[in-house]
């Protein structure tokens, strides 16, 4: 027994023990006293004892609840079906769960600008998939992706208008209209890198790569960049083998994985806003689908690990139009309320769930390590 541990400390690689030190109490404490932080104070200074009486907490609220818990499964499955279909089947369902949750808590524990791209590369190149298939999952996700929003915001904002941006007469328009344009601005670029890096031209990226590292200031990076268009013309060869069905699949599970994420909270808004329950038609849900892919591609400019604090404190202003009490108002509290539920759901939990997903899952790998040590000798 005493042999086994000794083998199984010394099986940790440096990444892997980087891995379970972000699962230490530090780096999820933070995270979450900042969010809850934000959340406290905002209740203080914005509730109300007026709008008590419109938290109606009846059957028809639990049920709602209930079916965000079924569509936040169900968001987690469709990124699972498309790990799965990505990895052509080499990964069992199981194994997509349990990846998903680790994907999804790096990306909770890193700024929102970041990403948890490079843990995923980590994780995956501990689960014997060839280079070039991590390669292409990994840059394949990101078109992915960015594809969804490149594409869909523009049409959203052609039967929208500014309205899908921010509030009407909001005095702090201007900030939110030109956070919204630059960050789509380095969505659709590095969006459009990717895609004719990978999908067209990989070639005349690696020229390029190869020409920006050859100078003096840059040549230090001149490794990684090679590195880099060499994955590119790894995974265009290993995309563009794919069939139209391959592609129609992964690209309808990761809309459906993010249009889950936004119908998830307009179904926490039909629980506790009236108005939104009773009022809205078609074209006013669509805005608020709309005002929700906004204010995402807005927080992906956030400096914060997932974006906390700053996703707390957004949700309000943002939909401000929408969560009106009985007399039309602005309800600050309700508003501090459903964006607590929502992070709670979509953030906290991830980030709870990954204190026991990572260990296993590191577990496991060096479990595997040791079998087949043991097997060689």
């Amino acid at each position: 027994m005493l042999q086994d541990e000794q083998v199984r400390e010394e099986s940790l690689t440096a990444e892997e023990q980087d891995m379970l030190n972000s699962v230490r109490v530090n780096r999820i404490i933070l995270p979450m006293l900042l969010g809850l932080g934000v959340v406290a104070y905002m209740m203080w200074r914005s509730f109300q004892k007026e709008e008590l009486p419109e938290l109606d907490w009846n059957l028809l609220t639990i049920s709602l609840l209930g079916l965000t818990v079924l569509l936040l499964g169900l968001r987690h499955m469709a990124y699972a079906l498309r790990l799965r279909v990505l990895t052509e089947g080499e990964f069992t369902w199981r194994k997509c769960v349990e990846l998903i949750f680790i994907w999804e808590f790096s990306s909770a524990i890193t700024p929102t600008s970041v990403g948890g791209s490079g843990v995923a590369l980590f994780v995956l190149s501990q689960e014997k998939l060839a280079t070039g298939k991590i390669a292409a999952i990994i840059f394949y996700t990101i078109i992915l992706d960015t594809t969804f929003f490149v594409l869909g915001l523009p049409i959203l904002f052609l039967l929208l208008g500014t309205p899908m941006i921010f509030p009407e007469g909001d005095t702090g328009s201007s900030v939110i209209t030109n956070s919204f344009f630059v960050s789509y601005i380095l969505m659709l670029t590095y969006g459009s890198l990717f895609f004719y890096g990978i999908i067209l031209r990989p070639d005349r990226i690696r020229n390029l790569l190869g020409w920006l590292t050859s100078w003096k200031f840059t040549k230090r990076f001149r490794r990684r960049a090679v590195k880099m268009a060499s994955d590119m013309v790894t995974t265009s060869k290993e995309i563009r083998s794919k069939p139209f069905s391959y592609h129609a699949t992964v690209f309808g599970a990761t809309a459906a994985a993010w249009s889950i994420r936004f119908a998830l909270v307009m179904i926490l808004m039909i629980a506790f806003v009236p108005a939104v329950r009773e009022g809205l038609g078609w074209a006013q849900q669509t805005l608020l689908y709309g005002r929700l892919e906004a204010m995402y591609v807005v927080l992906a400019l956030s400096p914060t690990p997932g974006g906390t604090g700053i996703a707390e404190a957004a949700f309000g202003p943002f939909l401000r139009d929408f969560i009106v009490d009985s007399n039309g108002k602005y309800a600050a509290g309700m508003a501090v309320l459903i964006a607590f539920i929502w992070r709670l759901l979509t953030y906290y939990f991830y980030l709870l769930a990954g204190t026991i997903a990572v260990p296993n899952w590191i577990r496991g790998v060096v479990n595997e390590r040791i079998r087949r040590r043991k097997m060689s000798k």
